[in-house]
């Protein structure tokens, strides 16, 4: 016996006719009493009485037209069951400082709009280490800023960003303009500077622009915090390089920085999603990933990523 026999019977029955029941069903009306008849042939009851005005169900058809009404809700039930069941399971994700602080808020409610029961592991470290936690399996995904990786990861390069010069505004000296070009790695030397260390990848991009133009930097402080760096910024003790990113936490940073991109063409930053093989994720680390890229996508095509560009190709 199956589904659609009992489906072809119950429309019959409520139709009353063979031949208007096989014109909404599709079927020819041979087609439809044959598989009625194979029907009964295998319950060994008759299930339906004919007779010139259509047809009738006979005591054991209105008993089995019962059931097989339920049957059917009960099919139909199950069938959007499965439809909607909603992706579960726990997916580790990790981002750099910089990355979270434009990207985390936002895939984090993109994720919970559109798979509710994923369970979501985030992790806030330098992409060195984001690295190392990838090659030891205790991290599904992460944006990194190298695709020097495991020979069985997939690589997604995602977006490029250019880094650009962060000043506090109002801690600006009186009369000094803000610059409105780009700024050259010498100019940038005469400036008193927050940096990272050298354990940061980023350090070691700015200190390749330095000795591509002969210029030595200024430091005043080295801070591997993002949140300290920024805030040593903003009351002024000096100006850093960063990526856009970087001020992503401050609702007001178009009026409280300036931000200005570096003259040297190489000083950026290639941003990738990087996971374990396709075959190594979990159905909910798949979802995650491509809602993670989806949403670094949006951001920047709204203007809402400072400074990146999305790489094509």
């Amino acid at each position: 016996m199956e589904l659609r026999q009992l489906r072809y019977f119950v429309r019959t029955v409520e139709l009353g006719s063979i031949s208007r029941a096989a014109g909404e069903l599709g079927m020819v009306q041979s087609a439809l009493s044959q598989q009625i008849s194979r029907l009964e042939g295998e319950l060994s009851a008759r299930l339906l009485q004919r007779s010139a005005r259509g047809v009738l169900p006979t005591e054991a058809g209105a008993a089995f037209f019962r059931e097989a009404q339920l049957t059917l809700r009960h099919a139909e039930q199950a069938m959007r069951a499965a439809q909607q069941a909603r992706l579960s399971g726990t997916v580790s994700v990790g981002l750099a400082p910089t990355t979270a602080a434009v990207l985390a808020m936002p895939f984090l409610r993109a994720m919970r709009e559109r798979y509710p029961d994923v369970r979501l592991h985030m992790v806030e470290a330098l992409s060195g280490h984001l690295s190392t936690m990838l090659n030891a399996r205790q991290l599904d995904l992460a944006v990194l800023f190298s695709t020097q990786v495991g020979r069985r990861w997939s690589v997604l390069p995602l977006l490029e960003e250019k880094l650009l010069l962060i000043q506090a505004r109002r801690h600006l000296p009186p009369g000094r303009s803000l610059p409105t070009r780009p700024v050259t790695t010498r100019a940038l030397a005469a400036l008193p500077l927050i940096l990272p260390t050298h354990s940061h990848g980023l350090r070691a991009t700015i200190d390749a622009a330095c000795l591509r133009a002969r210029a030595t930097l200024q430091l005043v402080v080295e801070i591997d915090s993002l949140a300290m760096l920024m805030d040593a910024v903003d009351v002024g003790i000096g100006a850093t390089v960063q990526p856009g990113a970087a001020v992503g936490r401050f609702a007001d940073a178009a009026t409280r920085f300036h931000l200005a991109p570096l003259a040297d063409r190489q000083a950026r930053r290639l941003n990738a999603v990087c996971s374990l093989s396709n075959d190594e994720l979990s159905p909910a680390a798949l979802a995650a990933r491509i809602v993670l890229a989806d949403t670094a996508r949006a951001l920047v095509a709204g203007g809402q990523w400072p400074g990146a560009e999305l790489v094509t190709g």
